[in-house]
C-alpha cells in the first residue's frame, strides 16, 4: 500500500539547546496517519503535516475509552547513524492490545514503512545530545460517532514524534517509591497487560497521594490478595535479592515491557540467575532485615532503567542498600543504553537502523 506524503509548509524552528529538552511537550513538524473501516479495512496511510484532529463530540473513543498506544525511541549514535529499538516487538504488542481492546489488528509491516518513511522525513529532530532521543507515540483511537456500548465500526491510528530529555529532571538517580496497598490498577482477565490508555487514568489518583507523601512512584501490588508485587506506575519493576535478579512473573495484569525483557536477557548474560515469580511485598521488607535486599530498579522505555533509593509500605520504610545507585542497575543502564546508542556491539539483533 503506498504512503502518501503531505509535506508541511511551514516548518518549526529545531530546538536550540537539546540539552535542556524535557520530556512530551515538543512535536515534530509530520505525524503518520491511516484510517480504518468495515468496508476497506485499514487504509489511506499517509504522512501529514502535525495538527490537532477532529473528532466528533459524540466520538466513541471519548465516552467508553477504546484507545491503546506504544511508546519507543529513536536514537542518534556517535557515527551519526539513527537507530530504532526493537520496533517490531512494540507493532506486534499493540496488536496484542488491539485484540483486548476489540480493535481491527493492523499490517505490522505497513506500520513499520510508515514509521520509517516519518523518520526519514523527521531524521533532522532527533537530537544528539547525551541522554535525549527522538519519542515516538503510535496511538489508535474510536472514532465512530455513536453513544452506546459497542466496539466501534472506525479508528484512526496515528504517530507522533517528540524529542526528549531524560524521564526523570533529576537524571539518573534512585526514586522513591511508595508501595500502594488501597487502590487497585488491574487484575487479571481484565487489560492490565495492554497498553490501553484508561489503565492510565486509573493509576493517576494513586500517584498523586504518593507525591503528596514526597515519592515519585507507586509500586502496585495484585489486585486479589494486596500483598503481590505487580509493577511501577509507569514502569517494571526488578529486585536483587541474595545475589539473583527477581521480577513479577507476567501474570496477565501486568505490562509484557520490552525493556524488562532486554534487561532480564541482559542480566542473565552477566551472569545473574534470574527468577519471574510471584514476589510477596513482605518477603522485601524481610530480605531487607536479612541484608539480602541489594538492589531494586524499574524497567521501561521512557526511563530504561531507574534505581529505587527507597520504599514505604503502610507506616515502613526501607532505605535500599545505601540509597545510592547500585552497581547492577548501572551496568544494566551503560549496557541498555550503549546498545541502544550504537556506542556497544548488539548480539540481540535488537538495533534497527533508519535508511
Amino acid at each position: 500500500m503506498k504512503i502518501e506524503i503531505r509535506k508541511a509548509e511551514t516548518i518549526k524552528p529545531l530546538f536550540e539547546d537539546a540539552s535542556k529538552l524535557t520530556f512530551g511537550h515538543l512535536f515534530t513538524d509530520h505525524m503518520f496517519t491511516m484510517r480504518y473501516n468495515p468496508e476497506k479495512g485499514w487504509h489511506a496511510p499517509v504522512i501529514e503535516p502535525y495538527r490537532p484532529l477532529e473528532l466528533d463530540p459524540s466520538a466513541m473513543v471519548l465516552h467508553y475509552g477504546q484507545a491503546i498506544f506504544e511508546g519507543l525511541k529513536a536514537y542518534r549514535a556517535e557515527d551519526g547513524r539513527a537507530l530504532l529499538f526493537r520496533p517490531a516487538d512494540n507493532f506486534a504488542r499493540m496488536n496484542r492490545s488491539a485484540k483486548r481492546m476489540c480493535i481491527p489488528e493492523f499490517d505490522k509491516e505497513l506500520a513499520m514503512a510508515g514509521l520509517m518513511e516519518l523518520l526519514r522525513l523527521e531524521e533532522r529532530w532527533i537530537p544528539t545530545a547525551p541522554g535525549t532521543s527522538l519519542y515516538i507515540r503510535p496511538t489508535i483511537i474510536a472514532t465512530d460517532p455513536y453513544l452506546g456500548v459497542k466496539a466501534s465500526s472506525t479508528y484512526l491510528f496515528f504517530i507522533i514524534l517528540s524529542p526528549v530529555g531524560p524521564y526523570y529532571a533529576e537524571g539518573f538517580k534512585p526514586v522513591r517509591i511508595y508501595v500502594e496497598d488501597e487502590y487497585v490498577r488491574a487484575v487479571r482477565g481484565g487489560t492490565g497487560f495492554t497498553k490501553a490508555a484508561a489503565n492510565y487514568a486509573i493509576s493517576l489518583l494513586a500517584g498523586e497521594v504518593a507525591k503528596e507523601k514526597g515519592y515519585s512512584q507507586v509500586l502496585w501490588l495484585d489486585g486479589v490478595h494486596r500483598r503481590y508485587v505487580e509493577e511501577v506506575g509507569s514502569m517494571n519493576i526488578c529486585f536483587k535479592i541474595g545475589g539473583k535478579i527477581v521480577t513479577p512473573a507476567l501474570n496477565g495484569s501486568i505490562l509484557p515491557g520490552i525493556t524488562r525483557d532486554s534487561v532480564l536477557r541482559l542480566s542473565a548474560d552477566m551472569g545473574y540467575p534470574v527468577e519471574e515469580r510471584l514476589v510477596d511485598v513482605e518477603e522485601l521488607f524481610a530480605a531487607h532485615e536479612k541484608g539480602t535486599l541489594e538492589e531494586v530498579f524499574g524497567t521501561g522505555t521512557a526511563a530504561v532503567v531507574s534505581p529505587v533509593g527507597e520504599l514505604r509500605w503502610k507506616e515502613r520504610s526501607i532505605t535500599v542498600g545505601d540509597g545510592q545507585t547500585g552497581p547492577v542497575a548501572l551496568a544494566l543502564y551503560e549496557r541498555l543504553t550503549g546498545i541502544q546508542y550504537g556506542q556497544l556491539p548488539d548480539p540481540y539483533g535488537w538495533s534497527v537502523e533508519i535508511r
